[in-house]
């Protein structure tokens, strides 16, 4: 067993928030990271159909290598909006990069596909931003940042949709997770689970990440002996498979990382996505991996370095299975895993 965090969520790393905020009548939300100080930050980004905003400032070429905050919205493209609300936000707080006088927050952003889950999706085809909850949600995330953090249907992943181990409907949802490395640096992880592939292993249940579980983080069912391998349909809305999807993902260190260190534990933790989701990184996918560094402890060594990472992607995939273990039902359509499997909560 690894030592957890205090609340086993990516909050256990000291000097970040998150803030989340969601509109049920849309069927989408927000999720908003938020450093207590300009944070390194870096992105690895594996899906085939991304919808991002500022993610070449983050680039191994880029002149800025920290962040004010980290955007995970629905609403396909329309909620990179969201953008728009904590930038707002952090500009009112006096935070942001300084250009003259004045401050220019840089708030990388990545949005998932939540658009055919059901809800009242009329003012995306209104026109106007007054219609949409992005902008609005992203700010009433910023402003409860900090506020206890729950996995399931909350932030990004309220509206976000899965499926189950032959590819039937089922919710996704946002989950985190974290863990200690020699009781000095932290390491967590947030997921936000829309994914056409599955989580979950086989009919019992189980899911693919159960090897990761502690304790009974996420039904206590263990890791599957084998893989119920079914021809995936590729199919979540009824629809051509080129629907979108996605799972988008920050992890996150109080280890102090630069830049070109931040981007090799993104590019690790990837690998706990793709224990955790069959299929994952598909064309119809826009998977995205963040991480951020606040920089509270030294880094020893290369080793200590491989670790982290090592210790992000076990954190990613055990938050992947959080958020799906822990969705409650949009409705008849889109099962929680407890209605689905039995022994989820499906109540949050």
């Amino acid at each position: 067993m690894i030592e957890t965090g205090p609340r086993n969520t990516i909050t256990d790393v000291p000097g970040l928030k998150i803030g989340t905020a969601h509109d049920t009548m849309v069927r989408t939300g927000v999720t908003v990271l938020l450093p207590d100080d300009r944070a390194v930050a870096a992105v690895d980004v594996r899906g085939g159909g991304t919808g991002t905003r500022d993610l070449e400032l983050l680039g191994p070429d880029g002149t800025i290598d920290t962040v004010d905050a980290l955007v995970l919205s629905g609403g396909s493209a329309f909620g990179l909006a969201a953008a728009d609300g904590v930038a707002g936000w952090l500009s009112e707080h006096g935070r942001g990069f300084p250009v003259g006088g004045m401050r220019v927050p840089l708030v990388p952003t990545a949005i998932l596909f939540d658009l055919l889950n059901g809800g009242d999706k009329t003012g995306y085809a209104s026109g106007s931003d007054d219609a949409l909850p992005h902008r609005a949600s992203a700010r009433q995330a910023a402003e409860t940042a900090g506020l206890e953090l729950s996995d399931g249907a909350v932030g990004a992943g309220y509206g976000a949709t899965t499926t189950g181990h032959d590819g039937r409907r089922l919710k996704g949802g946002q989950g985190s997770a974290s863990a200690v490395l020699d009781g000095r640096i932290t390491v967590g992880a947030l997921a936000a689970v829309n994914a056409v592939g599955s989580a979950v292993a086989n009919a019992s249940g189980q899911f693919l990440a159960g090897a990761y579980e502690q304790g009974d983080e996420f039904g206590g069912r263990g890791g599957p002996a084998s893989l119920e391998t079914f021809e995936h349909p590729l199919d979540k809305y009824g629809t051509p498979a080129e629907s979108g999807n996605t799972t988008l993902a920050i992890v996150a260190t109080d280890a102090a990382l630069d830049q070109r260190q931040a981007r090799r534990v993104a590019m690790m933790a990837q690998a706990g996505l793709a224990r955790a989701i069959r299929p994952i990184f598909t064309p119809m996918d826009g998977d995205v991996v963040f991480a951020l560094s606040t920089g509270m402890q030294p880094l020893v060594d290369t080793g200590e370095l491989a670790r982290i990472g090592m210790a992000a992607a076990d954190c990613l995939a055990r938050a992947v299975a959080r958020g799906v273990f822990h969705a409650a039902a949009l409705d008849d359509v889109w099962n929680a895993y407890a209605t689905t499997y039995g022994g989820g909560n499906g109540a949050d």
